[in-house]
């Protein structure tokens, strides 16, 4: 039976679970032969994104709601998170290893991206957005945290044209192995108190872009 355990072990290889489709109980591994990775120091940020964050329209927390930001990624009308990953990541979310950023509109969860964390490595799995630019705000928030936190990989398994125009890369597997080996055996700790302003969040990205 997979649990958790087996999960962070395969996160450390370098494999992770998808299912087919939501209603297929099957779970299978990949390893793809290039990796997508977001280079920590070259999130792009767009004007209009700039102007959307210090604008300050939502307020940014970590953690107050991983549940609904799971459920949320997962309400797509095509998903590849089944029951039992759904369960899954909530263990490892309640054991200290999965996190999310939720992005707040009066008191609605409009946008938000969760992953799991071993050492220094970050491993993004899904975000949704129901305003515009919501999930982009959680990326932002996600990676100005995991820079201030001591992290040295973001891991975002496949790359696709919007992850593209971020700032995220594709890199080979054998690349991808050694960076994750230095990433996993180096402490870091995405928790760690720290204030996120949107103003804070814009210079740290201006400077490190």
């Amino acid at each position: 039976m997979l649990n958790t355990h087996h999960l962070l072990r395969a996160y450390a290889s370098g494999i992770f679970p998808m299912a087919q489709s939501r209603d297929d109980p099957e779970i299978f591994w990949l390893d793809p032969k290039f990796r997508g990775i977001f280079p920590l120091d070259s999130f792009h940020i767009s004007r209009s994104l700039r102007k959307r964050i210090l604008s300050a329209p939502y307020s940014v927390t970590l953690n107050r709601d991983f549940e609904g930001v799971l459920r949320s990624c997962a309400a797509r009308p095509e998903t590849w998170i089944n029951d039992q990953i759904l369960t899954l990541y909530l263990a490892l979310h309640r054991a200290g290893h999965a996190h999310s950023i939720e992005v707040w509109e009066d008191n609605i969860l409009v946008g938000g991206v969760y992953g799991v964390a071993i050492g220094a490595a970050f491993f993004g799995e899904s975000m949704f957005s129901h305003r515009t630019d919501a999930s982009k705000i959680a990326l932002a928030y996600l990676i100005d945290r995991l820079r201030l936190t001591g992290f040295m990989l973001f891991d975002t398994q496949f790359i696709t044209p919007h992850l593209a125009r971020l700032g995220a890369i594709e890199i080979p597997r054998a690349e991808y192995r050694v960076r994750l080996a230095d990433a996993i055996a180096t402490p870091a700790d995405l928790t760690r108190p720290l204030i996120q302003s949107p103003y804070d969040v814009m210079q740290r990205n201006a400077q490190t872009s």
